[in-house]
């Protein structure tokens, strides 16, 4: 057994069984193994960050990490975006880096790199296997590591002569560490503050947006009277009928100042104290509102939704959750518009659909539309850093194969890791993208007037718009082996919707909807 082998192997025995890949001469060795361990399901990206980004895709629905194979630093380099996106929703991935040989490095070929370094920026676990018989070992404790709470994202370096070298032995898997506990003394502190009196935010993030977190927190308010929401940008998101809908806080500081108006104590659970997520002249950074006092009822590597339940048994033992009820939008009709497109996906949203939402702009009015929407999961941006939307689908459609994968797709965003599409049609992934057309980076047309800078020169409006020339996205998902379609009206977009649905494979539809700004 070479090194390669042992890897595959002990990650196969440790329940890694997929690994999305864009591997190099470095890592031709764990490509061979594949066929010794068949066990492993090996999907091709065709851009590093389609692969960052499909492992935190499958990693967020299926509850366990993927591994990538990334060829040296400058892979890793071109992944990193998706892996920052991953390290803020807390994904298990673990990461197998090839690096040259190890007597090649003196030579400091044209791809040798520092990888640590940047592994190293995305602060998780990072190891170098130096020995082949070590590789089976250090794969085992990179998969615990990855699922170490609340998640992180696991490099494994390997070195080419370590994958081809024989020698290698498997290892046992090894239990990752669970969530901790939260103390029965801030339990009790955080029932007091709710009883105070005095008007309460209760924060939710991480693994208490879920159901049984979303339930704690829903008879929490309805006991109490606090106001109860969910983080900006949660990992995955429990929603529709029969859960409570709990409103996710504002992206925009004007939006938060609004919905924490008047609060004295803010309790957060598996996430932070709001933040702005950009720094503007004249405005706060710290959107906790001034004299108000911050409470950690639980850290996002503890057990959320214990926590949250056991804070409710004391306030409101007698109390049931507000769930939502069944609730549909009418089929709107006429020229797509940003208020109209969401009312046809709240309509025809299927049952168990995964949505991955990177609609940016034109997605401001997709919770309301789909609230009482059959039963359904939200993936989103949780790092801020675009060109999510079409990896992290691929990856949820792997996961789940008998689940539709809803992509709501900006355009700007899409054309960032749009070669995902390649990888849907070749693994006929159930993916349907609903890509939302206004031919601008229309958040950053948003920004511009947000900071302040003058927004009317000519160069400036020439970096944010997207209509020269335009891009038939039809055309390109063709290309990329994807069935395409184009809808200018509500009802071409509910009847493309419907047979997209209806058919296997991935689709796209080209949604052409006008600039909010």
């Amino acid at each position: 057994m070479n090194g390669a082998q042992s890897l595959i192997r002990t990650l196969v025995d440790s329940g890694v069984d997929v690994c999305f890949s864009n591997p190099g001469t470095s890592e031709m060795h764990f490509v061979a193994a594949l066929d010794s361990v068949p066990e492993m399901r090996g999907v091709l990206g065709l851009f590093e960050g389609v692969v960052t980004g499909a492992a935190d895709g499958y990693a967020r629905i299926a509850d366990k990490p993927a591994a990538t194979l990334l060829h040296l630093g400058p892979g890793l380099g071109n992944g990193l975006a998706n892996l920052h996106n991953a390290r803020r929703a807390h994904t298990p991935i673990v990461n197998v880096i090839g690096d040259h040989a190890t007597y090649h490095k003196q030579y400091d070929a044209p791809l040798e790199s520092d990888i640590e370094a940047v592994a190293g920026s995305l602060e998780g676990w990072v190891r170098r296997s130096e020995h082949t018989k070590d590789v089976g070992a250090d794969a085992a404790a990179a998969v615990a590591a990855s699922q170490d709470a609340p998640g992180q994202v696991a490099t494994l370096i390997l070195p080419a002569d370590a994958s081809w070298s024989e020698g290698g032995e498997t290892c046992a898997p090894i239990p990752p560490r669970i969530p901790q506990t939260v103390d029965a003394t801030t339990v009790k502190n955080i029932a007091e503050v709710l009883a105070s009196g005095e008007p309460v935010a209760l924060l939710v993030g991480g693994s208490g947006c879920r159901e049984a977190g979303l339930r704690a927190t829903s008879r929490i308010a309805a006991a109490t009277g606090a106001k109860a929401f969910v983080e900006t940008f949660p990992a995955r998101l429990e929603r529709g009928e029969g859960l409570p809908t709990i409103e996710r806080l504002g992206y925009l500081a004007e939006q938060v100042a609004y919905q924490l108006d008047g609060i004295k104590h803010v309790i957060v659970a598996g996430t932070k104290a709001p933040v702005s997520f950009f720094a503007y002249p004249g405005k706060a950074s710290n959107l906790v509102p001034e004299g108000a006092q911050v409470h950690v009822l639980a850290e996002v590597a503890q057990d959320v939704p214990r926590a949250l339940n056991d804070v409710a048994d004391l306030v409101a033992a007698e109390t049931e959750p507000v769930l939502q009820e069944a609730a549909r939008p009418a089929l709107p009709s006429g020229p797509l518009t940003p208020q109209n497109w969401v009312e046809v996906i709240g309509a025809l949203l299927p049952e168990r659909a995964i949505i991955a939402d990177e609609a940016n702009t034109s997605g401001l009015l997709l919770p309301a539309a789909t609230a009482g929407a059959p039963r359904h999961d939200v993936l989103t941006l949780t790092g801020g850093a675009i060109g999510y939307g079409m990896p992290v689908a691929t990856g949820a459609a792997v996961a789940a194969p008998d689940r539709p994968v809803i992509n709501l797709q900006s355009d700007g965003s899409a054309l960032y890791t749009i070669s995902a599409l390649w990888t849907q049609a070749r693994e006929n992934l159930n993916v349907t993208t609903v890509l939302l057309n206004n031919r601008a980076y229309a958040i950053l047309r948003l920004e511009l007037q947000r900071v302040g800078a003058d927004a009317n020169g000519p160069k400036a409006n020439e970096l944010l718009d997207l209509s020269r020339p335009d891009m038939d996205f039809v055309k390109i998902a063709e290309g990329m082996g994807v069935p395409a379609t184009r809808a200018t009206t509500a009802e071409e977009l509910a009847e493309q919707f419907q047979r997209a649905l209806a058919e296997p494979g991935p689709h796209l539809i080209d949604a052409i909807v006008p600039t909010l700004f």
